[in-house]
């Protein structure tokens, strides 16, 4: 499930950032989360599920 993945990969950058991982990490990492709300958002709109 989105939710799922968004929450773990929200935990893996938030990790990265306080480790002080290399910024290239924390960037890719920021991209890739990025994508993926994006992606539950037009999801919930395609099933009318965005709230207005």
């Amino acid at each position: 499930m989105l939710n799922d993945e968004i929450c773990e990969l929200r935990n893996k950058l938030n990790k990265s950032i306080e480790q002080g991982d290399d910024y290239n990490i924390i960037y890719q990492l920021s991209i890739e989360l990025d994508e993926l709300i994006a992606k539950h958002y037009k999801e919930s709109k395609d099933n009318n599920d965005f709230i207005k």
